[in-house]
């Protein structure tokens, strides 16, 4: 996949993963991403701090059939930056999507500072 820089191509994973989802699961997240961006409290049913991460969220879109979640982290009190999304299949959040999230947050902090 030839995306550019990497803020562009994880832009393209989430957005193909979005235009993945039947309409129906794309209204849902839609509805969860604006509880976000015009709510002062949420709760954890929609957004929750993944424990023993470096300020790592999970956004949770449940559906009749799947349990999405989106990765995210705050970039002050106002930007909330989507890291990476998927299908949860288990209790738990895989590792390695708090890792590659945690990579990306890393990433991203740096380019903001240079």
């Amino acid at each position: 996949m030839q995306c550019g820089t990497k803020n562009h191509c994880i832009q393209k994973l989430i957005l193909d993963f979005y235009l993945a989802q039947d309409e129906k699961v794309q209204l849902k997240i839609e509805y969860v991403l604006d509880l976000i961006r015009f709510e002062k409290n949420l709760s954890a049913k929609f957004l929750k701090l993944l424990q023993n991460t470096d300020g790592i969220f999970e956004l949770r879109v449940i559906t009749t059939f799947k349990s999405i979640r989106i990765l995210c982290f705050f970039d002050g009190a106002e930007l909330v930056v989507l890291c990476n999304c998927f299908v949860k299949k288990t209790q738990k959040t895989p590792r390695k999507e708090i890792r590659k999230a945690e990579k990306i947050k890393m990433e991203y902090l740096a380019d903001k500072d240079n």
